[in-house]
């Protein structure tokens, strides 16, 4: 079966009981105070996560500990992290590197040494997953976040034209690897890289190299190793040039890197194209997502698996766009309801 689980931020909130109450006892982390902990919604400008002010480097053991006994302490297991110490550096093969990639190395080891097997972690230099719109107006007047690239591309630039070529990166992803993915496998830690969001091949004048299912077989080629995986994010992939002109499929590309290369998934949806797209409720996208879980099941996929950006429901206060509550509650019916038609009712299972 299938880890379903919940994104939360190490700091406990009204919603935690409620994703409890509908079977969720698994969690997806941010570091307190780490790279994507303070990221969070400033791609779409938006409010909402806070970091406690403590006095934890917030990838150390110390730190990581104090979230896991936190989540623990309300019934949650903590099954991966999605945040590392900041590594733009690493991703633009700059001076500091290094000290940077022993943040990294320091984290993955403390995670092995507290049973954490799942670090998801990104390439996207200098930001965040991107959205130009977080208020559009979806079935029954739920709101959904999306993007328009015309938009976001007269936006402020990241760099200068000409400053980060893609072999650059390439390069200081290849670097970063090298150094950390004989660690992973030392402690038992699984890697799992997330597509640039959106996958497009530039973003302000700054390469986005994980934007195609040719750069994750590249990825996978440069450190073969069940410890160099994939975040697979269906609604990225589902973006990508080889699903969108009908090369491949989502629940192909399941089967392709099987549970060798796939240790956690972002069960999730979108309509349109890179250039312009827009998040949706998980029954209403363009992927066929019954059969998404029929590919889960056939290649034996048991790892995490969590909804993302969901709509915001009548009620809401859309402060948190993509992670509000009640679109999270759906969501999570949806997939329980998928993963019980694939894999069996939990009492039918040997």
């Amino acid at each position: 079966m299938i880890q379903l689980s919940e994104f939360l931020p190490p700091r406990p909130e009204e919603s935690w009981k409620l994703i409890r109450q509908v079977g969720v006892d698994n969690v997806v982390g941010v570091l307190n105070g780490a790279e994507q902990d303070q990221r969070m919604f400033a791609s779409v400008g938006a409010g909402g996560w806070t970091a406690d002010d403590r006095d934890e480097v917030p990838w150390s053991e110390a730190a990581i500990a104090h979230n896991l006994a936190t989540y623990a302490d309300h019934g949650f297991t903590l099954v991966a992290l999605e945040d590392t110490a900041p590594i733009d550096k690493a991703r633009l093969g700059l001076d500091g590197r290094d000290e940077q990639i022993d943040n990294v190395i320091a984290q993955v080891r403390a995670m092995g040494r507290l049973g954490i097997p799942t670090l998801a972690y990104n390439w996207m230099g200098l930001s965040s997953w991107g959205r130009t719109d977080i208020a559009i107006a979806d079935r029954g007047g739920a709101l959904v976040t999306g993007y328009d690239r015309a938009t976001a591309q007269a936006g402020e630039p990241l760099v200068e034209p000409g400053r980060v070529t893609r072999e650059q990166m390439w390069a200081g992803l290849e670097y970063f690897l090298a150094a950390i993915v004989p660690v992973a496998e030392e402690v038992g830690v699984r890697l799992a890289m997330h597509p640039d969001d959106p996958p497009q091949p530039v973003d302000r004048n700054l390469p986005r190299i994980m934007s195609s299912v040719e750069s994750f077989r590249r990825l996978l080629s440069l450190q073969p190793s069940e410890s160099n995986g994939i975040t697979f994010c269906q609604g990225n992939f589902a973006l990508m040039p080889e699903v969108i002109d009908g090369a491949t499929s989502i629940p192909d590309l399941i089967r392709e890197f099987g549970t060798e290369g796939i240790p956690f998934v972002h069960f999730r949806d979108v309509k349109g194209n890179v250039d312009r797209f827009q998040e949706t409720f998980h029954d209403a996208g363009q992927t066929d997502m019954p059969a998404c879980m029929d590919a889960y099941y056939e290649i034996g996929f048991e790892g995490a698996m969590r909804p993302d950006h969901v709509p915001t429901l009548a009620g809401e206060g859309n402060a948190r766009p993509g992670y509000e509550t009640l679109g999270r509650l759906f969501a999570i019916g949806y997939i329980r309801g998928l993963e019980h038609a694939a894999y069996g009712h939990p009492m039918t299972r040997s």
